[in-house]
């Protein structure tokens, strides 16, 4: 694959390189890093968006940018999710099927849409990304709140309500289903194509 460093490109790679900058923030023992990751984590959302709008906009569309694009999103999803975890937000089980699901739908996609074979895909899919934006965004939000001391000692009842571990379970469990669900719904809508990009040769040429 011929690498192509365009501008699109390489908003897509500062999205990857915010990544553990984030995670190195959101896990820092100084209130003000913590803090700080929630400006990064919404900086790396808003290349995902202008890295997409340049592209349009200027006509650099690539192979490569359709494989990093997506990909890079994951990442950036992922490390949040699994960050949460070991924030003792979330129960594990349910965001590692998220993760699981996201990378393997991912790769299969990005691959295709490097194939010139693009997935079909639902405007449920698109739902399902604004919940888990969403649900980051809300755990961020109240997490940094409630460690931080002069919004915790003024909201601390609020904030405790928010962060109740029945709630969190609940919506961490919502989002997992819906996140596994369209995930079979790509797989049985996209079945011919994966099975063409994944046979061996000689089995395309006689299914065809």
């Amino acid at each position: 694959m011929r690498v192509s460093f365009s501008p699109p490109n390489q908003l897509t790679l500062l999205r990857v390189l915010l990544t553990p900058v984030f995670v190195v923030f959101l896990f820092s023992s100084d209130s003000t890093l913590r803090q700080l990751s929630l400006v990064v984590f919404v900086l790396a959302g808003l290349t995902d968006w202008y890295d997409g709008w340049v592209a349009r906009r200027w006509g650099y569309v690539s192979r490569w940018g359709a494989f990093l694009d997506p990909l890079a999103d994951k990442v950036v999803t992922s490390a949040a999710l699994v960050a949460f975890i070991y924030l003792n937000l979330t129960p594990a089980w349910p965001i590692w099927l998220i993760v699981f699901r996201d990378i393997l739908i991912t790769v299969l996609r990005s691959y295709s849409e490097y194939k010139g074979k693009p997935f079909v895909t639902k405007k449920l899919a698109k739902t399902k990304t604004f919940l888990q934006f969403m649900f980051i965004y809300y755990l961020l939000l109240v997490y940094l709140a409630s460690v931080t001391d002069t919004i915790r000692t003024k909201y601390a009842g609020l904030i405790e309500s928010l962060l109740n571990p029945s709630l969190l379970y609940t919506l961490t469990v919502v989002v997992a289903a819906l996140t596994i669900y369209t995930g079979l719904l790509y797989l049985v809508e996209n079945w011919k194509t994966i099975r063409e990009l994944y046979a061996l040769p000689g089995r395309v040429t006689q299914s065809q």
